[in-house]
Formats: structure tokens, C-alpha cells, sequence
């Protein structure tokens, strides 16, 4: 009797390993961990539109800083009233931006005196772009490379043989209403470079300066639409 017994566990326990290791290699468990990897591969996956990332577009104005020597300058950009929905920027159709451009001796406080901030000009003001697009072709849809002080916003700065001066609160660069034209259907983004040439009085009342150019870039996402931008019946000299 005992040694049935013992026959009958051996063989219980033969069947309960034979059914775990079925249970392990079964293919419902297989097809498990397989939607668990997909799922995680879509979760991760992002949308093409989603990898131009453009604070621009995101908060509808950009401001930059950029220090050299304790002088801040400062690039702000923002659309324009003629389209000011940055979400609405689409391939076709025209979209305006304006922009400015300044400096701030960090060396005083901004209610000092004038004459005890170095003095920065501004020359040549150039900006170009370059598009994004799912194909990989690229475009160069605005181009500016003008003397600052022939086409600021206000009709008299003040300027000397080196330029324009854009010391605040005395000065600054404004330019209004630029236009970014049609774009490829396929286009994610552009990114616009600025590019600011400058001579920084090297103290305040020196007749000595240094030269330097002030870049920035700007991203800005475009969204597919077979719609154009749509632009408000707004003046072309609004800001």
C-alpha cells in the first residue's frame, strides 16, 4: 500500500512539472510579452511635428539673451497681428513676424545715468532660414542682410560712422511685419538665424570698441494643412 502511494505522489508531481513548464513556453504568454513591446514602441514613438520644438510657436513670442563682456542683447520676436495664431502657421499662405533688437550694460543699474553706460552700434542686421521638411528638402523662404539704420522702424535713430545705436533705453532695432511666404506641403518648420554685427564701447566715454557679432536662432514650427494661414485684414504697418 505504501508503495502505491508513492507511485501515485511520483506521478502527481511529473504532471505538475510537466504543466509548468508548458505554462511557461505556452503561446499565450508569448503573445504577452509581445503587445507589452509594442505597446511600449508606440507610447515612444512621436509625431514628426512633435520633434521641430519651437518655444515661438509654443508661447506665441520668443526673447533671447545674450551676454558678452556684461552687455545684454536682447532678440525679441513675435507674430505679428496679421497672423497671430503661431498653431495656425501652415505651409500655404503668407505669416508675419516683427522683431527687435537691444543692448543693457549690466555694469549699471537701468536708472543710471546715460553717459555712464557703454555704448553699443549696430551695423549690418542679416537673418536667414532654413526649412524642415519629411522629405529632407530645404528652403530658404526669408532672407534679410541690410544696414540696420536704413530700414529700423523708427525714421530717426540715432547713429554715428559705426551704426546705429541700440544702448537702451536710448536706442534699439525694430523691424515690422516680415513676411514668410509659401512653403513646401510637406514642411514641419523653419528656423530663422540671426545675425547682429556690433561695436561695444569698451567703457563708458571711450573712443575704443570692440566688434562682435550677435547670433541667435529662432525655431518655428510649421502644421500640415492643406488650408493657407490665414492673415487678418490688418494694416502691413502693424506691429
Amino acid at each position: 500500500m505504501n508503495a502505491t502511494l508513492t507511485t501515485t505522489l511520483r506521478g502527481l508531481v511529473a504532471a505538475l512539472t510537466c504543466l509548468l513548464v508548458l505554462g511557461a513556453c505556452s503561446p499565450l504568454d508569448q503573445f504577452g510579452k509581445g503587445e507589452a513591446t509594442k505597446a511600449t514602441t508606440e507610447e515612444t514613438a512621436a509625431p514628426e511635428q512633435e520633434k521641430f520644438v519651437s518655444q515661438f510657436t509654443r508661447d506665441g513670442t520668443y526673447q533671447s539673451h545674450v551676454d558678452v563682456d556684461g552687455v545684454d542683447f536682447v532678440y525679441t520676436i513675435w507674430p505679428t497681428k496679421s497672423t497671430p495664431r503661431t498653431n495656425e502657421w501652415y505651409p500655404r499662405g503668407s505669416k508675419f513676424f516683427s522683431f527687435t533688437f537691444t543692448a543693457y550694460d549690466l555694469h549699471r543699474e537701468l536708472r543710471d545715468k546715460f553717459k555712464t553706460k557703454r555704448k553699443v552700434y549696430l551695423g549690418n542686421i542679416r537673418v536667414t532660414s532654413t526649412t524642415a521638411t519629411t522629405s529632407g528638402a530645404v528652403e530658404t523662404p526669408y532672407l534679410l542682410d541690410e544696414e540696420a539704420s536704413r530700414i529700423t522702424f523708427d525714421p530717426e535713430p540715432v547713429k554715428s560712422r559705426m551704426g546705429m545705436l541700440v544702448t537702451a533705453p536710448k536706442g534699439a532695432f525694430e523691424l515690422r511685419n516680415q513676411q514668410i511666404g509659401e512653403l513646401a506641403k510637406d514642411t514641419i518648420g523653419l528656423t530663422l538665424v540671426f545675425e547682429a554685427s556690433v561695436r561695444i564701447q569698451r567703457s563708458a566715454g571711450s573712443k575704443r570698441y570692440d566688434t562682435e557679432v550677435i547670433r541667435q536662432e529662432v525655431p518655428i514650427a510649421i502644421f500640415a494643412s492643406d488650408t493657407p494661414t490665414v492673415a487678418s485684414e490688418i494694416p502691413i504697418n502693424a506691429n
